[in-house]
């Protein structure tokens, strides 16, 4: 039996995503999706996050950021793929 490939990347949204439960909506969004990781507030006002798992629902998870949650705004997704990066287990707010 093959083992599925798995992606990581670390994601940088830019916009007005602090204080419109873009954090929430993105836990919310991946545990739907399946998807391992993290997200949290950065002081520049961004909001940063790692995703782990399968290519294709990494694809479907960029994509809903691009939009985000009711009453946000995202002028900007920055991915960076990781190869270095430990496959985490979960889905947390940090």
């Amino acid at each position: 039996m093959e083992t599925p490939e798995i992606r990581t990347v670390d994601v940088i949204i830019r916009g007005r995503v602090q204080g419109v439960g873009y954090r929430m909506w993105t836990r919310r969004e991946a545990g739907r999706l399946g998807l391992a990781g993290h997200v949290r507030n950065r002081a520049d006002g961004s909001v940063e996050a790692r995703f782990c798992g399968r290519p294709d629902t990494i694809d479907r998870m960029l994509e809903a950021c691009r939009t985000g949650p009711p009453g946000s705004r995202v002028n900007e997704v920055a991915v960076t793929d990781r190869t270095d990066a430990v496959v985490e287990v979960g889905f947390a707010i940090r």
